[in-house]
C-alpha cells in the first residue's frame, strides 16, 4: 500500500495542510487521487521551506515561494508540472486566508510558469493534394468523401459545422456556405472553385444514392440517409489519409489547421483568416503565425549553408 505523503510533512506545517485536504474531500468532493496529488505537492513545498529556515506556513512570504519555484526549474520539472504544483499552493494559500490562519495570500504576486503552446500539426500542400485525390469519383461514397475533404480544406470548417450544413445554407453559384459555429454563432465561409465542383458533383450524382424516405435537408448523408456523424467523418478522413500514404496523426481539425496555415503562407491577412475560421479572439488565430515561423526555421536549418554547426 502506498505511503501517505503527509508522513514526510514537517510537524509544524502539517495541521493546516490536513485541514485543507479534508476541505477538498468534504466540501469540493475531489477524488482520493487528486487529493493525494495536492498532498504530495504541498509536502514537497513544506520540506523545501523548512530546509530554508521557514518555521511554518504563517512565516512564508513571496520570496520563499519564489525560491521554491526556482528550485523546481533547476530540477528540470516540466513547465506543466511546475504550473500544477504552484496551482496547488495557490489554492492552499487562499484556504489559509479564508480560514483566518493568515491575513494575506503569499502567492498573490507570483507569476505562473509560461507554458509553451503546442503548435498544431498541418499538412504540406503536396500532402493535401494526395489526400483530396484519394476518393474515387466513380462511386457515390467517393463523390461524397471528395466533397467533404474539398469543402473542409477550402473553407476551414470545424467538423461539427460541416456535419450540420443544410441545403439552404450553401450557395454554390455565389461560392459561400452559411455555418453555425461555437455558441451557435453564424458566419459566412467562402468556397473555392474546386470545392464548388466537388460539392456540385456530389449533389448531382452522389447524394441521391444516400437518400431514404425520412432523409431531411442535411447536405452530407450517411448510408442510412441521415446526417453524417462527426465520428464517421473522422473515420473517412483517417482512411483516405492512409490511402494517400500520410503518416502524420490524422484528425478532422488537421485540414482546418492546414487551411489557415496555407492562407497565411500565401499572404492572407490575419484578421481575414480570423473571420473565416470564426475565432472570436485574434490571439487564437495567431498560433498559425507560429506554425509558419517554425516551418521557416526548419527550412533554414535544412538548407542554409551556415545553419549547421560543422565545428
Amino acid at each position: 500500500m502506498p505511503s501517505d505523503p503527509l508522513d514526510r510533512m514537517p510537524e509544524s506545517f502539517a495541521e493546516p495542510v490536513e485541514n485543507f485536504l479534508a476541505w477538498l474531500e468534504l466540501e469540493r468532493g475531489l477524488s482520493e487521487n487528486t487529493i493525494q496529488s495536492y498532498a504530495s505537492d504541498l509536502v514537497q513545498c513544506a520540506l523545501f521551506l523548512g530546509s530554508g529556515g521557514v518555521p511554518d506556513w504563517q512565516a512564508v512570504n513571496e520570496a520563499a515561494v519564489s525560491a521554491w519555484t526556482a528550485e523546481l526549474s533547476r530540477q528540470d520539472y516540466a513547465r506543466t508540472s511546475q504550473a500544477r504544483k504552484l496551482s496547488a499552493l495557490r489554492m492552499f494559500a487562499k484556504h489559509l486566508v479564508r480560514e483566518n490562519y493568515r491575513k494575506d495570500d503569499f502567492t498573490e504576486l507570483l507569476g505562473a510558469p509560461k507554458l509553451a503552446r503546442k503548435l498544431p500539426e498541418v499538412l504540406t500542400r503536396e500532402e493535401v493534394e494526395r489526400l483530396l485525390n484519394s476518393p474515387s469519383l466513380a462511386t457515390p461514397h467517393g463523390l461524397r468523401d471528395r466533397a467533404i475533404l474539398e469543402l473542409f480544406y477550402s473553407s476551414g470548417l470545424r467538423v461539427s459545422e460541416l456535419c450540420g450544413i443544410l441545403f439552404q445554407n450553401i450557395n454554390l453559384e455565389e461560392g459561400f456556405v452559411r455555418v453555425f459555429g461555437k455558441g451557435s454563432k453564424e458566419r459566412i465561409a467562402p468556397i473555392g472553385s474546386a470545392a464548388v465542383k466537388a460539392v456540385g458533383d456530389y449533389i448531382a450524382s452522389g447524394r441521391p444514392h444516400f437518400v431514404k424516405a425520412r432523409t431531411g435537408s442535411e447536405l452530407f448523408l450517411s448510408q442510412q440517409g441521415r446526417a453524417i456523424s462527426r465520428k464517421m467523418v473522422w473515420v473517412l478522413i483517417k482512411e483516405h489519409a492512409r490511402r494517400a500514404g500520410i503518416k502524420k496523426p490524422i484528425k478532422p481539425h488537421l485540414l482546418r489547421h492546414s487551411f489557415a496555415t496555407h492562407l497565411l503562407e500565401g499572404g492572407a491577412d490575419l484578421r481575414a483568416i480570423q473571420e473565416m475560421l470564426g475565432h472570436s479572439d485574434i490571439s487564437t488565430t495567431q498560433i498559425y503565425t507560429s506554425v509558419q515561423a517554425a516551418r521557416l526555421a526548419d527550412e533554414h536549418a535544412l538548407y542554409h549553408p551556415r545553419a549547421k554547426d560543422d565545428s
